[in-house]
């Protein structure tokens, strides 16, 4: 049985690992004021930044799904690792060891499945690449070179080449210390009649890597005649590699993607090259499938989705290229960004026009993109007869559907006049029934009605991005955790007193600690505040504070309400100081001397109507303490506490 990990090597990974470092791996972070940084939330699907960081505590939340957590947390939920692998990639990452407790330390056989896997990948990628200077290489070599990529190009990308045999990475590996169950498991092995056997033999290998540059399966290319597998043979569903969730390149591209605010889709390994190469810096690739929902949903994130962005798709002049094209419009408007097609001439791929035109070509193809509505609408007219009257309602028929599915009304106007040019229509009058009929079909879509498909798609497969109705697939789940009745203005005070305590203890102790649960009119506050008191109270406040609040939580709920408030931004614009931090106090305070008098005047009326004049009298004593301590709180606030 694994070992646990020592606690103060767990301690030493988080302190050692930022988390908006780690966070921004995945996603693009912008500034949301306060020290916090924010982005679109890599848990759900959002169309602005709800997803919060905050640096300094170490901790994250979504204010939209109620997802939060720190670094170890964001970890193990996307990357879906145990606590241990995540502790382990992260150890890893920052160069510490560690210890493992009841058996002491033994790497092969702590480390959790997909840290293993990982690793296995690692050292395959390695062996691969220098398997590439050997003799029996210089077929790929050669292969390389045909297509314009020298030594260094080859380097840069990880290209790497697998010996023709049965059996040598397997055997590799061994000596590595991994085992046939884990080679098998990882793809990199499959089973043959004596054991495992390399999957890739005799093939240009290129390594395909996660968002964060961790090699995670590998795309090989067939290089002889007597090869009777197909072209392109990439690494199985592994639980490390789910080509519907991977785009090569990702881990080239992504900073750029994110600077620039533009996204290139080619088709290719050697596409992703060429055009890096041309100074296409933004150019990622699909790894054996089509273009779909989980990869728009890492470019949206690194595009933040701002109105400026930009994805650009490049096919083949061909008519597999346009019919591919049109598949694209299919997601567009899963996107905020500019959807643009830029089609390669005499049907050359970027990767054949590099080297037929060099770098300069490469470029111009994606300058002189075509917005992608227009091109849809083109390709779909471009089918009909529009010398007849007929032809023209038919195209127009086709066309209508497509530019009632733009969700900026403007924009719909446009296309909505030039769909009417396109097939002749002249005339304001019939100009302005195209624009009816457009706007008329638009409104149907937004009230729930199935859209019409494109392409061969099945019928309903319309872009999911407008206000219609979605799928239940595709509905975001249920948000979990504490109410959103706790922000009401009755608790805001609460809210912000907790936040105090949560963020800044230094301002509210030693008097927040004092306060009692019953302060609290929530139930979720009070409970907040008792693990607040667990964690040692605000005056004993240390760097481990907030992790022992957190723990101190008796569910995952109040957890992620702790989590939600160590993140969320005070409500002052200026730097909290110590006048604000007492005016919570005092208010919080205040608020619980209001209801105490309160329920002593009640009890007083019973009191009175009982004949209970001792009680009375003894109430009425309290409520004179009580209402002379109010008036002081009101007359001089946080001093009076």
């Amino acid at each position: 049985m694994a070992g646990r990990i020592n606690d103060d090597d767990v301690k030493a990974v988080r302190d050692a690992v930022p988390i908006d470092a780690v966070v921004s791996e995945y996603l693009q972070l912008r500034s949301a004021g306060g020290g916090n940084l924010k982005g679109l939330c890599p848990f759900h699907d959002e169309k602005s930044p709800s997803f919060q960081v905050s640096p300094s505590k170490g901790l994250y939340y979504c204010f939209g799904c109620q997802e939060g957590g720190d670094t170890l947390d964001f970890v193990m939920k996307l990357d879906h690792l145990s606590f241990s692998e995540a502790v382990e990639r992260l150890a890893a990452q920052a160069g510490i060891t560690l210890r493992y407790e009841e058996g002491g330390y033994n790497p092969g056989r702590q480390q959790g499945e997909k840290i293993r896997l990982v690793e296995a990948h690692r050292a395959a990628a390695r062996y691969y690449t220098e398997q590439l200077d050997g003799p029996e290489a210089e077929i790929g070599r050669k292969f390389l070179a045909e297509r314009g990529f020298d030594q260094a190009a080859a380097e840069h990308f990880g290209v790497g080449y697998s010996p023709a045999g049965w059996d040598h990475l397997v055997r590799f590996l061994r000596g590595k210390g991994f085992t046939d169950k884990e080679l098998i498991l990882s793809g990199l092995a499959q089973d043959g009649r004596r054991g495992p056997i390399d999957r890739f033999r005799g093939r240009l290998m290129w390594p395909i890597r996660d968002i964060t540059g961790e090699v995670i399966g590998f795309g090989a290319r067939k290089l002889r005649e007597d090869d009777n597998g197909p072209k392109y043979l990439n690494t199985p569903e592994t639980p490390l590699y789910r080509k519907s969730q991977v785009l090569y390149g990702i881990d080239l591209a992504k900073k750029d993607i994110a600077k620039g605010s533009r996204a290139v889709v080619v088709e290719g390994y050697t596409d992703v090259m060429a055009c890096h190469l041309a100074g296409v810096t933004t150019a990622i690739a699909t790894c054996g499938t089509s273009f779909g929902g989980e990869h728009i949903k890492i470019l949206r994130r690194l595009l933040m989705d701002n109105s400026g962005a930009e994805v650009v798709f490049t096919f083949d002049g061909d008519a597999a290229g346009q019919k591919a094209a049109l598949r694209a419009f299919e997601d567009d408007q899963k996107f905020a960004a500019e959807t643009s097609i830029a089609i390669t001439p005499g049907g050359m791929d970027p990767c054949e026009l590099r080297l037929a035109e060099g770098d300069e070509a490469v470029r111009s193809l994606i300058d002189s993109r075509t917005p992608l509505f227009a091109f849809a609408l083109r390709s779909i007219v471009s089918g009909y007869h529009l010398t007849s009257e007929e032809g023209q309602v038919a195209a127009l028929n086709a066309g209508v559907p497509v530019v009632a599915r733009i969700k900026d009304r403007s924009l719909r106007d446009r296309y909505a006049t030039r769909l009417g040019g396109m097939v002749g229509l002249t005339s304001p009058a019939e100009e302005e029934a195209v624009r009816r009929r457009v706007h008329a079909l638009a409104r149907s879509y937004e009230r729930g009605a199935p859209e019409p498909a494109l392409s061969g798609a099945a019928p309903g497969r319309g872009p999911q991005g407008g206000r219609g109705r979605q799928p239940e697939a595709q509905r975001p789940a249920a948000p979990r955790g504490p109410r959103l009745d706790l922000r009401s203005p009755a608790h805001r005070v609460e809210r912000e007193l907790l936040k105090l305590a949560l963020q800044r203890p230094d301002l509210v102790a030693p008097v927040f600690d004092a306060y009692g649960a019953d302060e609290f009119t929530a139930a979720p506050y009070a409970t907040v505040r008792e693990a607040i008191a667990e964690a040692g109270g605000t005056t004993g406040a240390d760097d481990g504070f907030l992790t022992r609040a957190r723990e101190a939580a008796p569910d995952d709920t109040v957890r992620s309400l702790i989590t939600e408030l160590a993140v969320e931004p005070l409500l002052t614009r200026k730097e909290p100081d110590e006048f604000y931090a007492g005016t919570q106090l005092a208010a919080v305070r205040l608020a619980a001397v209001d209801r105490r008098i309160g329920q002593i005047q009640g009890s007083m009326r019973r009191c009175e109507a009982g004949g209970d004049m001792s009680a009375y009298a003894s109430l009425q004593e309290e409520l004179w303490v009580l209402e002379q301590y109010r008036q002081d709180l009101r007359n001089r606030g946080a001093a009076a506490l």
